[in-house]
């Protein structure tokens, strides 16, 4: 249980958004992955929390906030967020499709982010090479038969699995969590539904202008995911002035989750040198 936690929900367009606030001091907000739900911070908030206000939200379509029932611009929903919530600049994490969000929304509002860390992401228009990850068509065709537990399965075996291991390879009681989290937004097909076609894609996008950046950048990534998180962890690395890159052993796309101890130590060493 986390302690000192005020939880609530802000009415944005038509729709709740749940979320909690830990901690206070200077803000960071934490941003999920497409596949699962706030609840993947679990193991960061109390760490973070004793040096800063720590903000998690669930995004349209995901654990406790309303159905997704059109494209979303998550770039949108995060700015209405902080506006709802009076935060004029944060701190600002995101893994997989929010480092994506993120990395636009610093583009598009500089002046709104302190600091940046990515976790397993893509810019977006960043095209993706090479074989693509297995079982992703297999999990796709789940999707549209409304073969919600398949698809699930495979979502957690191509994100928390990774390439290289199997479902016995990984442990137990956190991808136990990670398909509880995912199976609720495959319901409801929130994929499909949000973020297939994302509404109002920043134009040009974010791989061509990655050197307009320049607020404190900290990219991870897992040794284990898919390689092209891995280039492009390098490419970002590269093009983003005075980034500094980190690869955490062991884990796949939620290294959070896999190595808190070790991503933590990251974080923080990154938080305090800024």
């Amino acid at each position: 249980m986390l302690m000192n936690t005020q939880t609530n929900t802000l009415s944005i367009a038509d729709g709740q958004i749940h979320y909690d606030i830990t901690g206070e001091g200077t803000p960071i907000i934490l941003c999920h992955a497409g596949f699962v739900d706030s609840q993947m911070w679990n193991p960061q908030i109390n760490i973070l929390s004793q040096n800063f206000q720590v903000i998690r939200y669930d995004l349209r379509g995901y654990g406790q906030s309303s159905p997704a029932t059109q494209p979303m611009s998550r770039r949108h929903e995060l700015l209405a967020v902080m506006e709802a919530l009076e935060i004029d600049k944060a701190i600002l994490v995101g893994c997989s499709i929010s480092g994506t969000t993120i990395i636009d929304f610093t583009l598009k509002y500089p002046e709104k982010v302190i600091a940046l860390i990515t976790i397993s992401a893509t810019p977006s228009g960043f095209e993706l090479q090479g074989e693509p990850p297995a079982h992703i068509f297999e999990m796709f065709g789940a999707l549209q038969q409304g073969d919600f537990e398949t698809a699930s399965e495979l979502q957690t075996r191509i994100w928390f699995d990774g390439m290289t291991r199997t479902p016995e390879q990984v442990d137990t009681e956190l991808r136990t969590h990670v398909k509880a989290m995912n199976l609720n937004a495959v319901q409801r097909n929130t994929f499909l539904i949000a973020d297939s076609q994302p509404l109002n894609p920043l134009d040009p996008p974010a791989v061509t202008r990655l050197s307009e950046i320049h607020v404190p950048t900290l990219i991870i990534a897992g040794a284990l995911d898919h390689p092209e998180i891995a280039r492009s962890a390098t490419l970002m690395s590269d093009s983003i002035s005075n980034a500094k890159l980190s690869f955490l052993e062991s884990s796949a796309h939620l290294p959070n989750m896999e190595q808190a101890d070790e991503f933590n130590r990251s974080v923080m060493a990154f938080l305090q040198d800024l």
